[in-house]
């Protein structure tokens, strides 16, 4: 368009003696190539006929009217997102973390925001589950249970066993309530507002089991010997029932995974056994077997590797501190989405430990052609074995399980790491030594 102007300008100056006509037509023709610019950029316009010396000139895109290819395109193209098998609804609670207004994609800061609960009415019922054989854990029982009753008005539930044993020291705790049968305990979440648990991480995986669906929020009192998921001190138990009766207060939502074991007796898939809930990992490992495992891992549809080894461990991420860190898994944050993929002595040095997405179903077959049979074990208990043709079918439950934070999870996660296995910890430099 430069070039245009100024040998439009060059023209003009050769016939400059000619009639006014002519000199009318050269001028409509120079108007007609001067650059289209705002009145407003013109009048400050630092050269003649619009050409500013600071404007910068680009090529041209090629089209039917090359004029206007320094504007830019005032629309883009829409879209949407969906989740799930062909964008059904499976997926639509994703929404609240995924934004896609305008053709712009954000997401939710989730992973740095803590998340509260507050009662929007007062607590009535607490489940107490504590950890067998234990003086010091049945004194401080007894103690905090006629606390909650006559301080606080609460309905106490206890397991049997623990009621047999508070009933046969005093006929006070005749309030007490319990259940008889699995299928009072079946409605155990629909009464209770409160678990308390007194003991150390195995007593919380205990109270985990007992619920298949929804669990209530849960208050882990430390009086085990290791305290990842038991942030409460037990000699303040009155100030810290406090706070969390009257909320709110923080809490840690921890995936747990729901297992299902697939015979090869069965015609499909939909012929599986009771499904199982762990919160801290399942293995699968030889057994007895002097053969190393074999076994076959598939990601949804899509192969994943062999297991040659001695086992595999399918960890959630609060699990990432137990096993599968003993088997070189890395430690994760609680509230970070995603399944722990974790080899036991591998038979190849290149088999290192993944992190898988939430939302995935894993699937570990005993292949026929495998030498030996597969044992999987979940959260430690309940040995299954897998014969030849089994499988194992692996993914998050939608029932996570909400544990009170005594300050906050990153707070309370670092916490444990640091007093229970002594992370990073070494003795400082000395400031003797050589300097720069």
């Amino acid at each position: 368009r430069k070039y245009e102007l100024e040998m439009a300008h060059k023209q003009q100056r050769k016939i400059k003696g000619y009639g006014s006509c002519a000199n009318n037509e050269l001028e409509k023709l120079a108007s007609q190539l001067t650059l289209e610019t705002p009145a407003s950029d013109q009048a400050g316009c630092c050269g003649n006929h619009g050409i500013c010396s600071h404007e910068v000139l680009q090529d041209e895109s090629p089209g039917p009217n090359p004029r206007s290819s320094h504007k830019l395109v005032s629309r883009k193209a829409s879209f949407r997102l969906s989740w799930g098998c062909n964008g059904d609804k499976n997926g639509q609670h994703k929404h609240d973390f995924v934004s896609f207004e305008k053709g712009d994609i954000t997401t939710a800061e989730r992973s740095n925001k803590q998340i509260l609960l507050k009662w929007e009415s007062s607590p009535q019922t607490v489940l107490f589950i504590t950890k067998p054989n234990s003086n010091s854990v049945h004194v401080l029982c007894a103690e905090m249970v006629r606390w909650l009753k006559e301080h606080k008005k609460i309905n106490v539930v206890v397991e049997p066993r623990v009621s047999k044993e508070l009933l046969t020291e005093d006929s006070y705790y005749n309030f007490i309530q319990t259940w008889d049968d699995d299928e009072e305990k079946k409605m155990l979440h629909t009464k209770v507002d409160l678990i308390v648990t007194l003991g150390g991480d195995g007593t919380v995986l205990w109270a985990a089991s007992l619920f298949k669906g929804p669990v209530p929020p849960v208050v882990a009192f430390s009086l085990g010997s290791l305290g990842f998921m038991t942030p409460f001190p037990s000699e303040q138990y009155r100030d810290c029932l406090d706070n969390v009766l009257n909320g709110p207060f923080s809490i840690t939502l921890r995936n747990r995974l729901q297992c299902h074991v697939i015979r090869d007796a069965a015609k499909d898939e939909l012929e599986t056994e009771e499904p199982i809930l762990v919160l801290n990992e399942v293995t699968i490992d030889r057994g007895i077997s002097s053969y190393l495992t074999y076994l076959e891992c598939y990601c949804d549809s899509s192969f994943v590797t062999c297991v040659q080894g001695d086992g595999l461990i399918i960890s959630t991420t609060s699990g990432s501190t137990a096993y599968s860190l003993a088997a070189g898994g890395s430690m994760v944050h609680p509230q970070v989405p995603g399944i722990l993929f974790t080899p036991i002595c591998p038979h190849s040095l290149s088999f290192r430990p993944l992190i898988l997405p939430e939302y995935v179903t894993l699937r570990v077959q005993v292949p026929h052609n495998s030498r030996g049979q597969a044992w999987a074990s979940f959260d430690g208990k309940d040995r299954k074995l897998l014969s030849p043709g089994d499988a194992l079918i692996c993914s998050i439950s939608p029932w996570p399980v909400p544990t009170a934070c005594l300050v906050d999870s990153t707070t309370d996660f670092l916490r444990s790491i640091h007093e229970g296995l002594h992370w990073n910890l070494r003795k400082s430099q000395s400031f003797d030594g050589p300097r720069d």
